[in-house]
């Protein structure tokens, strides 16, 4: 996984790589030669009292050191650009892939274990990166290099190198096998109290409402201890690991010093020899040292990986046509677009003049691992220009419908068509110009609210953006708004929104959420419930304005409310997924029994339908 994973992303680092491979090679060389040159001095110069000589393989010393500084530094460095663009590029291949997961990937993945993956996994991985081009030749060089140099000063004493090596090896890979698992659970726990933190500040009104903060400090508390154990097994782990392996150098270098002095005593060896023997085994030793700081983030990494080529490889539901159809009204609005060029006449309206039809044809649909279906056999025709609403009991399948209509799911089994085009032959661009949603949960970007009132048409101007929120009755709070002070202070539409719009209240975020889809000016325009949190008076303002800001485009209305739905050209009534009632307010109240049940609910005196 992890092979695959660098394979895809390294490709366009090869000259980093490269680079590094080379300045590593230049800096261990060097590196190997220091101690030759240290053993030369002690053997030819100090020994024999030439001071010349030891200034002239002084020297020398210290331009091969210098030599080693800058290729190591520039090493870092080209390993460093390497490793971070690696990263950079992982993680844009997770949002890339998650920005076309359909509502059944997020669903199935879930927010929180898709932050950890396209963060701290990637980091993981760009960590062992960086420290596998700063190590992957010093490391083997190192070791091999600094093997054959210490033999060549002492081959009498190699059998150190032969039993110190091992002994770390064998201290390595035990700690690894046990760091393995641990691994994979500190991730998981990552995932988990990433999972509460998400829940709770996303639900900090609900947990107050309810003086829950002392159970929800308690669920916390239980995934921080979890994670915290986890990570405290793994750093007693590593806590045993540096002493074990500064035994292993301190016995060497005694082990050198006991059986050299002997040596050097018995005339077998001279002091620099030894001196430098000792230096190639400390060499070797922290060359395996660093391999093994290597390979034990490559547990972590490996996991990392793996849980990241999960949603790499993950394909979307819902894949877009490979040869997507042309909406003929978009055809339409092209021919006379480019007539008005020729002749210098004005082009035609805006394409919310120009509504197209919505066709159900038996369209079921269930979700994954349902053991029902929530629509059953659903067909019928939003006409092009009218407003058809949809009303049912709770869980009657009235979102998930609505939700066919932008591609949010596939049917099950059936077609949905926009004029005669099925939308699984159109493409994303052209669906998201051609129909425009309201959720039912209303949510606003950080940023100002132009920006907000623009993410369906980045090109509207102020003066449409104005129209949009008349419509939606949002003009007034929108010209009073001040945020920041000072210098800092912004109105209007270049007002301050927090994420998520916590900073305005229900009411005015599914104004703003109205406005936006309104300044899109779809030939679609699908409401989703979205007039829940209006009061009756002000949702009787909305309703009246879009009757006449729509006028020609189609509309789908979900709604719960019967006032708000008693002047649609068609009324759809969903019960258990099934349409058991059509027609207008009038046809319902004289047909539908479920219709009137409905409506005989909702009858008050203050609001009469």
């Amino acid at each position: 996984m992890l092979w695959t994973l660098l394979r895809r992303h390294l490709r366009p680092y090869r000259g980093h790589v490269l680079a590094v491979v080379v300045l590593q090679l230049v800096a261990i060389l060097a590196t190997l030669y220091l101690p030759s040159l240290n053993a030369d001095i002690i053997d030819n110069g100090v020994a024999t009292g030439d001071t010349g000589y030891i200034w002239r393989v002084g020297g020398l010393m210290l331009a091969v050191a210098m030599v080693q500084v800058v290729a190591a530094i520039a090493a870092v460095w080209f390993g460093a650009r390497a490793s971070m663009g690696i990263g950079r590029d992982i993680r844009r291949s997770i949002y890339t892939r998650v920005d076309r997961f359909s509502t059944e990937e997020m669903g199935r993945f879930g927010a929180a274990t898709l932050i950890t993956r396209g963060t701290n996994d990637v980091q993981q991985i760009q960590m062992l990166v960086l420290m596998t081009l700063n190590m992957m030749v010093m490391v083997p060089i190192m070791s091999i290099g600094g093997i054959v140099m210490a033999i060549q000063e002492d081959p009498g004493l190699s059998w150190l190198v032969w039993v110190s090596v091992p002994v770390l090896l064998v201290i390595v890979l035990l700690l690894v096998r046990r760091l393995m698992p641990l691994f994979q659970r500190m991730q998981n726990n990552i995932d988990d109290i990433n999972g509460v933190m998400r829940e709770q500040i996303m639900g900090i009104r609900v947990v107050r409402a309810f003086v829950r903060e002392k159970h929800e400090a308690q669920r916390f508390t239980g995934a921080n201890a979890t994670l915290t154990d986890t990570s405290v097994r793994i750093g007693r782990l590593f806590v045993i690991m540096g002493p074990a392996i500064t035994i292993v150098l301190h016995l060497a270098t005694v082990a050198v010093l006991w059986f050299g002095g002997q040596r050097v005593d018995a005339g077998l060896v001279q002091v620099g020899s030894l001196t430098a023997f000792m230096q190639y085994l400390l060499q070797i030793l922290m060359a395996v040292m660093m391999g093994t700081f290597m390979f034990m983030m490559f547990p972590r990494a490996l996991i990392a990986a793996r849980r990241v080529v999960e949603v790499l490889d993950t394909a979307p539901s819902m894949a877009e046509a490979m040869d997507p159809s042309p909406l003929p009204a978009d055809a339409a609005d092209a021919e006379q677009a480019a007539v008005a060029m020729t002749t210098g006449a004005e082009p035609a309206a805006g394409s919310a003049d120009h509504g197209v039809s919505v066709e159900f044809r038996d369209v079921t649909f269930a979700y994954p691992g349902a053991d029902a279906p929530v629509l059953d056999g659903v067909s019928f025709t939003a006409p092009a220009g009218q407003t058809t609403a949809i009303i049912g009991s709770t869980g009657s399948g009235k979102s998930t419908l609505i939700h066919l209509v932008p591609r949010l799911y596939d049917a099950t089994d059936g077609q949905v068509l926009i004029d005669g085009v099925p939308v699984t032959e159109l493409s994303r661009a052209a669906l998201s110009r051609a129909v425009g949603l309201v959720p039912q949960k209303p949510y606003l970007f950080s940023g100002t609210i132009g920006e907000n009132l623009r993410f369906g048409d980045p090109e509207a101007r102020d003066d449409q953006l104005w129209d949009a929120l008349d419509t939606a009755q949002a003009t007034e709070f929108v010209a009073e708004r001040t945020t920041g002070t000072g210098d800092q202070a912004r109105t209007g539409l270049e007002s301050g929104v927090s994420q998520g719009g916590t900073n305005v209240s229900g009411g005015q975020r599914q104004r703003l959420c109205i406005a936006r889809t309104l300044a899109a000016r779809p030939r679609v325009y699908v409401f989703d419930d979205s007039f829940s949190a209006l009061d009756v008076t002000t949702d009787a303002k909305v309703r009246a304005g879009l009757a006449e800001y729509t006028q020609g485009a189609t509309t789908l209305i979900v709604a719960q409310r019967i006032s708000t739905i008693t002047g649609a050209d068609q009324i759809l009534v969903l019960e258990e997924g099934r349409i058991v009632g059509r027609g207008t307010h009038e046809e319902l109240l004289e047909s539908s029994e479920t219709y009137r049940e409905i409506v005989d609910s909702q009858i008050t005196v203050e609001e009469p339908v």
